[in-house]
């Protein structure tokens, strides 16, 4: 079993900054890709930025440019620096990992989500 838990979320003014992180815990061998996906209401799921173990990183188009995304992998972490939020960056963002719990056996997992709202 593994478990996701994300903080950093809440309330920050347009042109604002905030830092997320996420933290895996549980059976885990390795951690493949580990990232941050988004939902914004009446919107799907989209990616926000990933990380890889090895450092390969891959960002959404909406906000490349603005935020960056590192990770901990000693610590199972992965955060994700968000600056010069707009109010279209208003949604639930949610952790998400590919864990190896098993040898050669990965399980995606998902975080419950934080909540971030960019407003006047």
């Amino acid at each position: 079993q593994v478990q996701l838990v994300e903080s950093g979320g809440g309330l920050v003014q347009p042109g604002g900054s905030l830092r997320l992180s996420c933290a895996a815990s549980g059976v885990i061998l390795s951690i493949n890709d580990m990232g941050w996906y988004r939902q914004a209401p009446g919107k799907e799921r989209e990616l926000v930025g990933s990380i890889t173990s090895d450092g390969v990183i891959k960002f959404g188009d909406s906000v490349k440019g603005r935020f960056t995304i590192s990770r901990d992998n000693a610590k199972n972490t992965v955060f994700l620096q968000m600056n010069s939020l707009k109010p279209e960056d208003t949604a639930v963002y949610y952790c998400n990992a590919e864990v190896e719990v098993f040898r050669r056996y990965l399980v995606n997992y998902w975080g419950k989500g934080t909540l971030v709202t960019i407003s006047l």
